[in-house]
């Protein structure tokens, strides 16, 4: 009996069925923690959005205190920094992009008209297809099924607005939230680990150090890597003459930030906007997008990124369509990061596992 229980692959079948059962059982007591979601719900936005300002200006602040700056006036001129980067976004950049979005809008009839030319000419060739497709595009269909949708459409509409309108109010606690994690964030893991043992605060402070790190590769890499994407594809864009070029390519900047699946999001709209203005503008598009996204991954990330990560491309995949399937699109925007630091949390355990054995073996 005793044999059995020192056998690692008994530890870990047993290990899997406790899990198991805590996570039936918390599935079936649920509703207590409902609550506690939405609290977190409520303070999530400001908190990840405080976050990601943080990791972004921290090295700003602490380059300013290497020159004598004290805290409160280093972080008074980061905020200074992001007034002066806001203001210069509204003035120069915003304008154009709003003027060619709402050319695109306005645009987009002609485009439907063109597409639904298409559909009649598919439609006097049906032969060409199969039935179940003539089916599908057939313009009775599809106006029954607009019909059909619409309630649906419009209750999604009001509660996109519900949120939006509490996404903006979580938006203004922000500063504050930043505020205080760029003047008391270095007081946070001294201040857990006065309630540690020696031998566990030191663990714990390694472990903080580790985690810290990832998150900084990540977040910084990512802005950074998609800001420089988002460039290459608006001179590409320009190059090319495409319509709604500094649109198209702030597109592809915002949609970069999600790992792997971004790209592909960022050509969708790149290549139907140049199927209407030329069809061969689209070939340039997918040329221009291959190209924006080799340079990224051969150059840009790995000089930004390094192996801090170093999360395989099918383990990618696999984290972000089971986090799609689970939780939408919040779970394909965050599943990376939470991996990586879980990955970094579990490679931590690991070590501090081996070095006890270590130390059991030398006494």
């Amino acid at each position: 009996m005793y044999s059995l229980l020192d056998k690692t692959w008994f530890k870990v079948l047993v290990a899997a069925i406790l899990i198991s059962l805590l996570i039936f059982l918390l599935a079936k007591i649920d509703f207590i923690f409902d609550p506690l979601w939405s609290t977190i719900g409520a303070v999530g936005v400001p908190i990840i959005g405080a976050g990601i300002l943080f990791y972004v200006t921290r090295p700003i602040m602490y380059f300013l205190e290497r020159y004598k700056f004290p805290r409160l006036l280093a972080i008074l001129t980061v905020y200074l920094i992001l007034i002066f980067i806001g203001f210069i976004i509204s003035k120069f950049i915003a304008p154009i992009a709003q003027e060619q979005f709402s050319r695109l809008i306005d645009n987009l009839p002609k485009m439907m008209e063109s597409a639904q030319e298409f559909i009649v000419y598919w439609q006097t060739n049906q032969s060409l297809l199969p039935a179940q497709v003539t089916e599908t595009i057939n313009p009775d269909n599809i106006m029954e099924n607009i019909e059909k949708y619409s309630e649906s459409v419009t209750t999604a509409i009001i509660n996109f607005i519900t949120y939006l309108v509490s996404f903006v109010i979580a938006l203004v606690l922000v500063p504050f939230f930043l505020f205080f994690m760029l003047k008391d964030g270095e007081k946070l893991v001294p201040f857990i680990r006065q309630y540690l043992n020696r031998r566990v605060g030191d663990s714990f402070t390694r472990l903080a150090s580790s985690v810290d790190h990832t998150l900084q590769a990540f977040i910084q890499g990512q802005l950074i890597v998609s800001f420089f994407v988002g460039v290459l594809l608006f001179i590409g864009y320009a190059i090319i003459g495409l319509q709604y070029s500094l649109t198209l390519a702030l597109f592809g900047m915002v949609t970069n930030v999600i790992p792997f699946v971004g790209p592909f999001l960022a050509v969708i709209p790149a290549i139907l906007v140049a199927l209407f203005q030329d069809p061969i503008m689209a070939v340039y598009v997918a040329i221009i997008m291959l190209v924006a996204q080799q340079i990224e991954s051969n150059l840009i990330s790995p000089n930004v990124m390094g192996k801090a990560l170093s999360i395989h491309p099918l383990t990618i995949i696999t984290i972000i369509l089971a986090a799609g399937s689970i939780a939408g699109f919040l779970g394909i925007l965050f599943a990376i990061p939470v991996y990586a630091v879980f990955k970094t949390i579990i490679h931590h355990l690991y070590q501090e596992w081996l070095t006890s054995k270590e130390k059991q073996y030398t006494d």
